[in-house]
């Protein structure tokens, strides 16, 4: 039996060195552990990479609280401090380390600012502190630009210099945290489902109302991936057509009908985080892990036996093992651990969006939910009407924009700029990363956007002198994904399969969207050239088709790996054919063909590839059915 090694290996290509001896008397927290994180954010999405989810100061240009927790120190005395962390604009040379922010010790700051320098993860010196028999670690954010904390350490050793990334680091992290202990046993399942985005809890629904016992795992607090409060890009694509009218049942149970003032970049509510959770919570065949990533799997021979997950805040890792597995991740994370086939578009990709948006309001969102009696439920969320002046600083870390056109800034005209249009601001075609790696880049290509985001507010508020009254409401930290993985199944749908409109057997689930593929915008372009921020989509007779257009169940299912499922935007397609397929509403009815699927490997005691081969009527008779309760 094989481990599969840690993405981090795979996505960097890391190679084992030599591990520095560990002194006793040292202790390892991870940022993300804090008993009070106040207004600082889990983020989780980078830690394939880094090694770990860390803390995100994410307060719009605005402080965010505190975050502190208690150590038990076993040997007290002198230690040296250690915090890891980055300098975020180092990679474009910016000058200002926008993410500063300082540790207190006992409540005494310590001399060192931290995230002013370096542009990789690494360890800064924090110098050195006496310590008792309990220390209170506060971190202390002094901007509200993105600092970013990923763990602390302390040594008795005072020259010992902790390593700053690879398999030393993970080491470290194995040896301090326990992760080098078995995990715990989380149990036996008919499917494991990897990722909670819309098609992944489609699928976890539609297999246990089908009678599988299922895991659904999800590395956020909510479900539905972009379609979340998290994200906030509208779920499209049209359900429950002919001949399988049934297909998208499910889909229209977790997303409601498109209403007036629906759309991208709203309010928290209209995403309804509480509906899909309360779907999935309702299947007594269903175990939910939340804030849960999938770090590791064991196969052999192209066989697929358990699959490893981590607890994003308390390190736990928990195993668990199924029949067969499904992978949602959109990243293809599960197929890249277990040697799946895949193709990936390096250059010339599809970029990732963070959404964001502005109000005349007292605070913004994330300041709100550091009030909240229930910071989970968005209904619970009320903005105050401000009419006071809300002033920005300046940005000189940011994209410089003071002189150049960008989407909502208006021209002069004698002499004078009109009013922006706000309504262009953080849209979906603020996009970036096209000729990035869609895996090991990402981060940069959030901060990216994030340098976009504040250079175009900082233009606005401080040179064009416009909306002294509004403030930046709120702004997706995490990424939303269009284009990484894509994991090949016996069939490999092509843009020309559209075209051509080709039948297939095993006509599955309905495609509406154009093929719609994203590109540099070449109006915004000039003199950013490598680092774009604003995307153009194909249109015209080329990128339609008639539609529906029903794609085959055989895109679906691993070549390689027997008894590996996937849905979402990591099927088996070709990036031409990924822009029809990859919207939210058709990846929940993959889905749904995936749970039906998986029912009859349980039921029938067959693998993905003999339900198209053996048993193609009892699939048919499942997507004429569906698995909708409404």
């Amino acid at each position: 039996m094989r481990l599969a090694p840690p993405l981090a290996t795979l996505a960097l290509g890391v190679c084992l060195t030599a591990q520095q001896p560990i002194p006793p008397d040292t202790t390892l927290v991870e940022a993300e552990a804090f008993a009070d994180t106040g207004g600082w954010v889990v983020d989780q999405q980078f830690m394939d990479l880094m090694g770990s989810p860390m803390l995100l100061a994410h307060g719009l240009g605005e402080p965010v609280k505190d975050a502190a927790t208690a150590v038990v120190i076993v040997h007290p005395g002198r230690h040296r401090v250690w915090v890891r962390t980055r300098d975020w604009v180092a990679p474009w040379n910016a000058p200002g380390a926008p993410g500063r922010f300082q540790l207190l010790v006992d409540g005494e700051a310590l001399a060192t600012t931290f995230g002013t320098e370096g542009a990789e993860w690494h360890w800064q010196d924090g110098g050195e502190v006496e310590l008792g028999d309990l220390a209170t670690l506060t971190l202390h954010d002094l901007t509200g630009f993105e600092g970013r904390c990923d763990a602390i350490l302390l040594s008795r050793d005072l020259t010992f210099t902790p390593p700053d990334s690879g398999d030393a680091l993970a080491a470290l992290r194995g040896q301090l945290l326990g992760w080098h202990a078995a995990p715990i046993d989380g149990g036996d399942y008919d499917l494991v489902v990897c990722g909670g985005g819309l098609a992944g809890t489609a699928a976890a629904i539609t297999a246990a109302r089908l009678g599988c016992k299922v895991a659904l795992v999800q590395d956020r607090p909510v479900l539905g991936g972009n379609g979340s409060s998290e994200v906030r890009v509208w779920p499209e694509g049209h359900t429950n057509h002919e001949p399988y009218p049934h297909v998208g049942d499910v889909v229209r149970e977790l997303v409601r009908i498109k209403q007036k003032g629906d759309g991208n970049a709203g309010n928290a509510d209209i995403y309804e985080d509480r509906r899909k959770l309360d779907l999935a919570r309702a299947e007594p065949n269903l175990t939910l892990l939340l804030e849960h990533r999938v770090h590791a799997a064991t196969c052999e021979g192209g066989h697929i036996t358990a699959v490893r997950a981590q607890h994003t805040r308390s390190g736990r890792r928990v195993e668990l093992r199924a029949r067969c597995f499904a992978d949602c991740t959109g990243d293809g994370v599960l197929g890249a651990l277990v040697g799946a086939d895949f193709e990936m578009t390096e250059q010339g990709h599809m970029g990732v969006s963070n959404l964001w948006n502005v109000g005349a309001v007292q605070k913004n969102e994330y300041q709100l939910r550091c009030e909240c009696e229930d910071p989970d439920d968005p209904l619970s969320l009320q903005f105050t009407a401000s009419d006071q002046p809300a002033p920005f600083p300046r940005c000189p870390w940011a994209v410089d924009l003071s002189d150049k056109p960008f989407p909502g800034r208006k021209p002069t005209a004698g002499g004078e700029r009109k009013d922006a249009d706000l309504s262009q601001l953080g849209g979906w075609f603020w996009e970036t990363g096209f000729d990035r790696h869609p895996i090991a880049d990402l981060e940069r290509m959030r901060d990216q956007n994030l340098r976009a985001m504040y250079g175009a507010w900082d233009t606005l508020k401080n040179v064009d002198g416009q909306y002294p009254n509004q403030r930046l409401k709120w702004a997706a930290f995490l990424a939303g994904k269009r284009e990484s993985r894509r994991l090949c199944g016996d069939v490999v749908v092509t843009g020309e399969d559209f075209h051509l409109q080709r039948p297939w057997p095993d006509a599955a689930f309905p495609c509406t969207w154009h093929i719609d593929l994203h590109f540099p915008k070449t109006a915004f372009q000039k003199g950013h050239e490598g680092d774009e921020f604003i995307s153009d989509y194909t249109r015209g007779e080329g990128y339609a088709y008639q539609g529906p257009y029903w794609a085959p169940y055989r895109a679906l299912y691993s070549r390689n790996v027997d008894n590996l499922f996937m849905a979402g935007r990591d099927i088996s397609v070709t990036h031409e054919a990924l822009g029809a397929v990859r919207v939210m509403q058709t990846c929940g009815m993959m889905g749904e063909v995936v749970g039906m699927a998986a029912s009859l490997c349980v039921e029938l005691d067959c693998a993905p590839r003999a339900v198209y081969a053996d048993h193609l009527d009892e699939l048919r008779q499942l997507l004429r059915r569906g698995a909708g309760r409404r």
